[in-house]
């Protein structure tokens, strides 16, 4: 999937052809953010984790009744 940035959001972005960027959904929209290998990274251990710990995960998010 391609995408068409105007010159001056890909300038600000500091981007080049061919870089990828990721996309976050936030509250007023969605937010563009260039690739960060690590951040990706971190985000895959943490979906592994979320995975394996999943009930204990969804037991602290509800506090302590």
């Amino acid at each position: 999937m391609g995408l068409t940035l105007p010159k001056e959001a890909a300038a600000r972005l500091n981007l080049r052809e061919g870089d990828e960027l990721f996309l976050t959904e936030a509250p007023d929209g969605f937010l563009l953010s260039p690739f960060d290998e690590s951040f990706a990274a971190a985000m895959d251990a943490f979906a592994a984790t979320r995975r394996q710990f999943r009930n204990a995960l969804r037991a602290l998010s509800r506090g302590s009744k």
